[in-house]
């Protein structure tokens, strides 16, 4: 209804309990908790966490599982998948300060397994992502990171691939980060949770994937929310 000023005699009249109403609608208003503003989850890697060969990556990615988990407990976090089909560490290196234009809050790093698959040195792979640790630091130093394992399998040869799962560790050790031991725990090796390829995981092997990397990060989605 628009009331016309000047009018006096068309103007409504709140009796006593509505007017209580009105107020206590506005003490109550006045009382309520302030909306949490929302929180950025970066996940950032290669075709695992892009959803290669899913139907529909939006919803059957490890990192839209995630989203699921998050919206299931009304956390007030938003995922953003910044996964590339092919990335390597040094791929990820020269792509960082262009995911970096967004808000990060937790960033979650998930890069290595093409290196691995390259035969690339452990030692580049290495530099590449304390290159990409180094950059995050530097734009937000509030973010929380995790580190995302990965293993090479020994047809790769014991001495390269006990080079190369030596990266996670140490990373995590140096820069003082939360490293989830293996991304595919769970699901490597298991032709069930494979696609054809048997490198990367249907829906279901995506969602343990989610299960495995809920764990570590909930206590931090949880105490930030």
């Amino acid at each position: 209804m628009r009331i016309e000023t000047g009018k006096r005699a068309d103007r409504p009249r709140l009796g006593s309990a509505a007017l209580a109403l009105v107020l206590g609608a506005g003490l109550l208003g006045l009382g309520a908790a302030p909306l949490r503003p929302e929180r950025t989850i970066v996940f950032f890697g290669d075709s695992l966490t892009a959803g290669y060969g899913l139907d529909d990556p939006d919803t059957q990615s490890f990192p839209a599982r995630i989203q699921e988990k998050i919206d299931a407990e009304s956390l007030p976090w938003r995922v953003v998948n910044a996964g590339l089909s092919g990335e390597t560490s040094a791929g990820g290196l020269h792509r960082i300060d262009w995911v970096l234009r967004q808000k990060v809050d937790v960033f979650v790093l998930e890069l290595g397994a093409n290196d691995g698959l390259r035969g690339t040195p452990p030692d580049s792979t290495q530099a590449n992502l304390q290159g990409i640790i180094d950059r995050v630091r530097a734009r937000y130093p509030e973010a929380r990171i995790v580190l995302a394992g990965m293993m090479m399998p020994t047809s790769m040869g014991p001495q390269f691939s006990q080079a190369f799962g030596s990266i996670y560790p140490a990373l995590a050790d140096k820069n003082k980060i939360i490293l989830v031991p293996f991304l595919l725990e769970g699901v490597a090796g298991k032709m069930d949770l494979n696609q054809g390829d048997g490198v990367h995981p249907t829906p279901a092997g995506a969602a343990i994937i989610a299960d495995g990397i809920w764990k570590w990060i909930r206590p931090i989605l949880s105490a930030a929310g």
